[in-house]
């Protein structure tokens, strides 16, 4: 399939992990991709490298979400390169683990910085971008946010982050209604327990190997797999959703158990 020839998808977070696979797939359907990163670039750059490979161009940004006047260079570095933006999924994430009682508020505020208010700053510069391209004759845009299942699990030790997953959830479903009128399609992603660079932080490759065992799915998640579902959800396939969260987790809330 080729549903994003001639599409320019924005992506932030995306040197490594979800981010990474978000935009190989989209890359893989035609996209033509704005790769960013807040500190690695090298990373960030073998992701444009794989996405020239597929004969698509790759614009690099680095940029912290966190800080509104980053984010506003960073849909300037897009327009300048490209001259719109189609698709913006906001993907960084951050996530500094500890009880609430313990936890620092230099790092909750880290967290909560990252993963709500630059989702809220990369959420309204697209839509408003959007907008303006409405004005000048072009089709409504597709937004995506990725979630968390955490934003419904309790998960000790990940107060504001998990607190942060809720709030986008809820903020991309508002969102969604506020652009109906302009046919902009937002929509969320929740993954499950991905096998990313970030997750490896925490976890060690036999951890890793023992957790993938007890998944209902018998494997842990991939961001192959969030790619693949973030390419529908952004695709015209799925012209006629807008303020769904779709869990991609392999099964693992259904197979939660009290005991």
């Amino acid at each position: 399939m080729n549903r994003y020839t001639g599409k320019i998808a924005l992506i932030t977070g995306s040197s490594s992990g979800i981010g990474r696979g978000i935009a190989l797939a989209l890359a893989g359907e035609g996209a033509d991709v704005v790769i960013n990163h807040l500190s690695d670039g090298g990373r960030a750059e073998e992701t444009a490298q794989a996405i020239r490979g597929l004969g698509r161009r790759a614009l690099v940004v680095g940029a912290d979400v966190a800080r509104r006047e980053e984010v506003a260079e960073l849909f300037s570095a897009a327009l300048d390169a490209f001259g719109r933006v189609d698709v913006v999924v906001a993907n960084a994430a951050f996530s500094i683990r500890e009880l609430t009682v313990d936890a620092a508020w230099e790092n909750v505020e880290a967290v909560v910085g990252v993963a709500q208010f630059g989702v809220y700053h990369t959420c309204q510069m697209a839509a408003q971008q959007m907008i303006r391209q409405q004005q000048a004759g072009r089709p409504g845009g597709k937004i995506l946010v990725t979630g968390s299942i955490l934003a419904q699990i309790p998960f000790p030790t990940s107060g504001a982050y998990n607190m942060a997953k809720a709030a986008v959830n809820h903020f991309a479903r508002t969102l969604a209604a506020e652009l109906l009128p302009q046919r902009i399609n937002v929509n969320i992603i929740n993954p499950g327990w991905i096998d990313t660079p970030g997750e490896r932080r925490y976890t060690s490759d036999a951890e890793i190997a023992e957790a993938a065992g007890r998944m209902p799915w018998g494997r842990m998640g991939t961001p192959e797999d969030i790619g693949k579902a973030a390419a529908f959800l952004c695709s015209e396939d799925a012209d006629y959703i807008t303020g769904t969260a779709l869990t991609v987790d392999g099964g693992y809330l259904l197979g939660m158990r009290l005991a």
